[in-house]
């Protein structure tokens, strides 16, 4: 298996992403992360947030239209994380604490479509106080997100660490 990851991590692309001095290659792709990662966790912490009560005189039902967005940053995240993984991967697909980050987004993702089923789905939507059930998944929800984002940012201290490993 550590061949098959050193391999991907010594592929052309992957060292030109790690070690090139431009600004398009590393730099981007943790910037496009970032945004993908700013466009999913804040469209659903203010959706999130709205069902909690705040900013109770926003209508929840016109938020529906901010999903579309939301996906796109999901899936900018998807792509630029594979490329993170990829330049680096004997270090992050051997640290446990990559997979709790999965574990969170895959969690944070089945919630995100629970939540948008239960809440825009219902005629009442603005109409009648949130039932308990939904605030829990707007509750869990930013939760699974918050867990998702440290999780991912710990990669960089915890477990095998890039430049660390003998």
């Amino acid at each position: 298996m550590m061949d098959f990851l050193r391999s991907l991590e010594q592929s052309g692309f992957s060292t030109w992403v790690r070690e090139s001095p431009s600004v398009l290659a590393f730099p981007t792709v943790l910037l496009l992360h970032t945004i993908g990662m700013g466009l999913v966790v804040g469209i659903n912490a203010g959706i999130d947030l709205r069902i909690l009560g705040f900013a109770p005189a926003v209508p929840l039902a016109p938020l529906e239209r901010f999903f579309p967005i939301l996906w796109i940053g999901f899936w900018i995240n998807a792509v630029t994380g594979v490329v993170l993984v990829v330049q680096d991967a004997t270090t992050k697909l051997t640290n446990p604490d990559f997979y709790l980050k999965m574990i969170f987004i895959a969690l944070a993702v089945i919630n995100l479509q629970m939540l948008r089923k239960r809440v825009f789905r219902d005629p009442h939507i603005d109409k009648a106080p949130f039932a308990t059930n939904i605030k829990i998944l707007a509750v869990t929800s930013l939760i699974l997100w918050l867990g998702a984002i440290t999780s991912g940012r710990l990669l960089a201290y915890i477990g095998p660490v890039s430049g660390l490993n003998p």
